[in-house]
Protein backbone atom coordinates (compact mmCIF):
# COMPACT_ATOMS: atom_id res chain seq x y z
CA UNK A 1 0.00 0.00 0.00
CA UNK A 2 1.25 3.56 -0.72
CA UNK A 3 0.12 7.20 -0.35
CA UNK A 4 -1.17 9.65 -2.57
CA UNK A 5 -2.49 13.31 -2.50
CA UNK A 6 -3.23 15.53 -5.40
CA UNK A 7 -4.22 19.11 -4.71
CA UNK A 8 -4.59 22.39 -6.30
CA UNK A 9 -5.36 25.88 -6.03
CA UNK A 10 -5.92 28.97 -8.30
CA UNK A 11 -3.76 31.86 -8.05
CA UNK A 12 -4.91 35.15 -9.37
CA UNK A 13 -0.93 36.23 -10.80
CA UNK A 14 1.30 36.09 -13.51
CA UNK A 15 2.53 32.62 -14.31
CA UNK A 16 5.98 34.10 -14.14
CA UNK A 17 5.45 35.62 -10.63
CA UNK A 18 3.91 32.20 -9.30
CA UNK A 19 6.45 30.08 -10.60
CA UNK A 20 8.94 32.25 -9.45
CA UNK A 21 7.96 33.27 -6.06
CA UNK A 22 6.69 29.31 -5.13
CA UNK A 23 10.20 28.03 -6.35
CA UNK A 24 12.62 30.41 -4.65
CA UNK A 25 13.46 27.90 -2.47
CA UNK A 26 15.39 30.70 -0.55
CA UNK A 27 12.38 32.49 0.30
CA UNK A 28 10.30 29.68 1.48
CA UNK A 29 10.34 30.31 5.35
CA UNK A 30 8.41 33.49 4.21
CA UNK A 31 6.14 32.14 1.68
CA UNK A 32 5.21 28.51 3.90
CA UNK A 33 4.11 29.01 7.50
CA UNK A 34 5.67 25.67 8.45
CA UNK A 35 8.88 26.49 7.84
CA UNK A 36 12.02 27.51 9.71
CA UNK A 37 15.06 27.51 7.44
CA UNK A 38 15.81 26.29 4.10
CA UNK A 39 19.68 25.73 3.37
CA UNK A 40 20.84 25.09 -0.18
CA UNK A 41 23.54 22.45 0.10
CA UNK A 42 24.45 21.76 -4.18
CA UNK A 43 22.66 23.52 -7.19
CA UNK A 44 24.26 22.08 -10.27
CA UNK A 45 22.64 21.38 -13.82
CA UNK A 46 23.27 17.83 -14.33
CA UNK A 47 21.31 14.92 -16.69
CA UNK A 48 17.89 16.22 -15.94
CA UNK A 49 18.53 19.67 -15.96
CA UNK A 50 19.11 22.40 -13.04
CA UNK A 51 19.29 19.52 -9.60
CA UNK A 52 18.84 21.49 -6.14
CA UNK A 53 19.90 19.21 -3.12
CA UNK A 54 18.23 21.44 0.40
CA UNK A 55 18.09 20.99 3.71
CA UNK A 56 14.65 22.14 4.58
CA UNK A 57 13.82 22.75 8.84
CA UNK A 58 10.46 22.64 10.29
CA UNK A 59 9.28 25.06 12.97
CA UNK A 60 8.97 22.83 16.73
CA UNK A 61 5.78 20.83 15.95
CA UNK A 62 3.52 21.19 19.25
CA UNK A 63 5.74 18.52 21.30
CA UNK A 64 8.72 20.78 20.73
CA UNK A 65 10.24 18.37 17.91
CA UNK A 66 12.17 19.90 15.10
CA UNK A 67 12.10 17.58 11.85
CA UNK A 68 14.42 18.50 9.00
CA UNK A 69 15.11 16.90 6.38
CA UNK A 70 17.24 16.58 3.01
CA UNK A 71 15.35 17.05 -0.53
CA UNK A 72 16.50 16.96 -4.44
CA UNK A 73 14.30 19.08 -6.60
CA UNK A 74 14.46 19.51 -10.60
CA UNK A 75 13.00 22.64 -11.62
CA UNK A 76 11.51 22.60 -15.63
CA UNK A 77 10.93 25.99 -16.59
CA UNK A 78 10.05 25.15 -19.90
CA UNK A 79 7.31 22.96 -18.81
CA UNK A 80 6.52 24.60 -15.67
CA UNK A 81 7.14 21.40 -13.74
CA UNK A 82 8.91 20.08 -10.63
CA UNK A 83 9.53 16.78 -9.79
CA UNK A 84 11.32 16.35 -5.91
CA UNK A 85 12.15 13.73 -3.69
CA UNK A 86 13.19 13.02 -0.42
CA UNK A 87 17.00 11.71 0.10
CA UNK A 88 16.90 11.51 3.64
CA UNK A 89 13.47 9.84 4.04
CA UNK A 90 12.98 10.05 7.70
CA UNK A 91 9.40 8.26 8.39
CA UNK A 92 9.22 7.31 4.88
CA UNK A 93 9.77 4.76 2.56
CA UNK A 94 10.21 6.88 0.21
CA UNK A 95 8.63 10.36 -0.33
CA UNK A 96 8.31 11.91 -4.30
CA UNK A 97 6.90 15.03 -5.18
CA UNK A 98 5.50 17.00 -8.23
CA UNK A 99 4.36 20.46 -9.16
CA UNK A 100 2.81 21.77 -12.43
CA UNK A 101 1.58 24.86 -12.94
CA UNK A 102 -1.02 25.52 -15.79
CA UNK A 103 -3.03 28.66 -16.91
CA UNK A 104 -6.18 29.22 -15.84
CA UNK A 105 -8.75 32.00 -16.49
CA UNK A 106 -6.88 34.58 -15.25
CA UNK A 107 -4.08 33.33 -13.01
CA UNK A 108 -2.63 29.92 -12.76
CA UNK A 109 -3.54 26.36 -10.79
CA UNK A 110 -0.72 25.17 -9.09
CA UNK A 111 -0.66 21.36 -8.33
CA UNK A 112 1.07 19.67 -5.84
CA UNK A 113 1.22 15.19 -6.12
CA UNK A 114 2.71 13.12 -2.99
CA UNK A 115 3.31 9.90 -3.71
CA UNK A 116 4.94 8.13 -0.52
CA UNK A 117 5.24 4.94 1.79
CA UNK A 118 5.54 5.54 5.35
CA UNK A 119 8.23 2.81 6.90
CA UNK A 120 6.72 0.59 9.56
CA UNK A 121 8.59 1.97 12.23
CA UNK A 122 6.73 5.82 11.28
CA UNK A 123 4.13 7.00 13.69
CA UNK A 124 1.75 6.76 11.51
CA UNK A 125 -0.07 5.30 8.33
CA UNK A 126 0.13 5.84 4.99
CA UNK A 127 -3.51 6.97 5.39
CA UNK A 128 -3.02 8.89 8.41
CA UNK A 129 -0.44 10.61 6.53
CA UNK A 130 -2.61 11.26 3.26
CA UNK A 131 -5.32 12.82 6.07
CA UNK A 132 -2.43 15.01 7.44
CA UNK A 133 -1.07 15.86 3.66
CA UNK A 134 -4.41 17.05 2.32
CA UNK A 135 -4.99 19.42 5.55
CA UNK A 136 -1.85 20.86 5.76
CA UNK A 137 -1.28 21.12 2.14
CA UNK A 138 -4.67 23.38 2.24
CA UNK A 139 -3.49 25.62 4.59
CA UNK A 140 -0.01 25.71 3.14
CA UNK A 141 -1.84 26.35 -0.43
CA UNK A 142 -4.07 29.55 0.84
CA UNK A 143 -1.70 30.69 2.06
CA UNK A 144 0.64 30.87 -0.89
CA UNK A 145 -2.22 31.88 -2.81
CA UNK A 146 -2.57 35.02 -0.66
CA UNK A 147 0.91 36.06 -0.46
CA UNK A 148 1.48 35.46 -4.43
CA UNK A 149 -1.64 37.39 -4.84
CA UNK A 150 -0.30 40.11 -2.67
CA UNK A 151 2.74 40.41 -4.64
CA UNK A 152 0.92 40.61 -7.94
CA UNK A 153 -1.16 43.22 -6.29
CA UNK A 154 1.67 45.61 -5.51
CA UNK A 155 3.77 45.00 -8.85
CA UNK A 156 0.58 46.08 -10.97
CA UNK A 157 0.06 49.04 -8.45
CA UNK A 158 3.89 49.82 -9.14
CA UNK A 159 3.56 49.75 -12.28
CA UNK A 160 0.62 51.71 -12.34
CA UNK A 161 2.46 54.75 -10.75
Amino acid sequence: MAGHTDNSIVIDAPLDLVWDMTNDLAGWPGLFSEYAAVEILEDTTGEQGREITFRLTMHPDEDGNVWSWVSKRVPDPRRRQVRAHRVETGPFEYMNIYWEYKPEGDGVRMRWVQDFHMKDTAPVSDDGMTEHLNRNTAVQMQLIKRKVEEAAARAKTAAGR
